[in-house]
């Protein structure tokens, strides 16, 4: 199961309907005790945990998300809905956590991509089912990031929470 916006199938060389899907905004997943009334990710991730019996969960952030920069840069609503705002607003927390720096950097940028990803991976944790399951060993999450000019793709280990390029050789946080 992936969640991001990028196209995993291409990113992983998968046949059609080998992989099973979520794409939204920025690759968010939202804290399951925020969760109220419908939410399509939620839907999606359980019925991918529970029904189909996913192994693995991927967070897949990309470069230059647009969803990120807007929230970043703080632009104006499209609508008087404010949809977006309203789902950019769960990159709070990761944004929290980062160092204070030029919001329209590209490095910036970069960082706040990640811990949305990082963000992510610990709202996973908050749905009771996949916690329960990544505790025996029955589901694994991954976080990992393409570069989407680059083609390069930057796994999180766990171990330490750093993103490196699937090349061993290559360096940390390069796109």
């Amino acid at each position: 199961m992936v969640v991001g916006r990028v196209s995993p199938e291409v990113i992983f060389d998968a046949s059609p309907g080998e992989l099973f899907v979520v794409r939204n905004i920025a690759n968010l997943v939202l804290n399951y005790e925020l969760n109220a009334g419908y939410d399509g990710t939620s839907a999606a991730l359980e019925f991918g945990v529970n029904a189909l019996r996913v192994k693995h969960i991927v967070v897949l952030g990309h470069a230059d998300c647009g969803g990120v920069r807007a929230f970043a840069s703080e632009v104006a609503p499209l609508s008087s809905n404010d949809f977006i705002g309203r789902w950019m607003s769960l990159l709070s927390p990761a944004m929290q956590r980062l160092d204070a720096g030029d919001r329209a950097s590209p490095e910036f940028l970069r960082r706040l991509e990640l811990a949305g990803v990082e963000n992510s991976l610990d709202n996973l944790l908050t749905y009771p089912w996949i916690r329960g399951q990544v505790q025996r060993g029955e589901l694994h999450l991954h976080g990992a990031y393409f570069g989407v000019a680059s083609g390069r793709l930057l796994v999180r280990d766990p171990a330490d929470g750093k993103f490196r390029a699937m090349d061993a050789s290559a360096s940390e946080h390069r796109d």
